[in-house]
């Protein structure tokens, strides 16, 4: 399992696009968390699903609330991973409004949250292996700060225990 100070792992990621811009094409495009997290400070937080209740109701929406504090404390980005594909991250996306807030990235094979060794099995509940709740804070592609929820929990993983160990 994935520690702090350990590099993330290299995998790519999908992020939908739905207006061109920057090198960005309408659509699903690859996102390589090397590349991408390199010389940033990233709060990435993961979680089981899309549109799910605790996921919709208070995961997403409280870092789209604190986005302002956590880009105060030094935090370059703002990431949200899920398994799901992204045509389903881009639609969660439009209805939480996180455009230009949170980045919803899909991962939608599982071989991020495998390589994190965070994942959550839903096979009996009809969701399959998923990736676990869980938030860290990332500083050029490696681990600061993780914080891991219980199953069925949400205590840890929420924006404000983020942005107080962003602010050090």
């Amino acid at each position: 399992m994935i520690k702090v100070g350990d590099t993330l792992p290299a995998a790519t990621l999908q992020e939908y696009s739905e207006v061109e811009g920057e090198g960005c094409s309408i659509g699903p495009n690859a996102v390589d968390v090397s590349q991408a997290s390199a010389g940033k400070t990233i709060a990435l937080f993961a979680l089981p699903g899309a549109f799910t209740p605790t996921c919709s109701a208070k995961h997403v929406p409280g870092y789209v609330q604190r986005v302002d504090e956590l880009k105060a404390a030094g935090v370059d980005e703002i990431w949200c991973v899920s398994v799901n594909d992204a045509f389903v991250m881009g639609a969660w996306a439009r209805d939480q409004k996180t455009d230009g807030k949170v980045r919803m990235l899909a991962d939608g094979s599982g071989v991020f949250a495998n390589a994190t060794g965070l994942t959550l099995d839903l096979t009996g509940r009809g969701m399959g292996v998923r990736s676990n709740r869980y938030s860290m804070l990332v500083k050029d592609g490696k681990v600061a700060a993780l914080n891991i929820e219980a199953p069925g929990k949400f205590e840890v993983s929420d924006a404000e225990t983020l942005l107080k160990q962003a602010r050090g």
